[in-house]
């Protein structure tokens, strides 16, 4: 996922994203324990993708701070 499609989403579609991708990388976790992980590659994917979000969640909660 880009940056700038996160950008362009809304906070409630940021929200959901988040939990997926919270989710993917619980079930990630799960397969590797289990042996069938298929692209380890898949976690780090996912860590950035959550990363990202996060910060835009952050820079909109700083703006609205400022904003008060």
């Amino acid at each position: 996922m880009k940056i700038a499609e996160i950008r362009q989403m809304s906070d409630g579609e940021l929200q959901d994203s988040l939990n997926k991708l919270e989710e993917k990388l619980f079930d990630l976790r799960f397969a590797q324990a289990m042996g069938k992980l298929e692209t380890p590659s898949a976690f780090r994917l996912a860590r950035k993708d959550i990363a990202r979000i996060k910060t835009i969640v952050n820079e909109r909660a700083k703006i609205g701070e400022a904003n008060v």
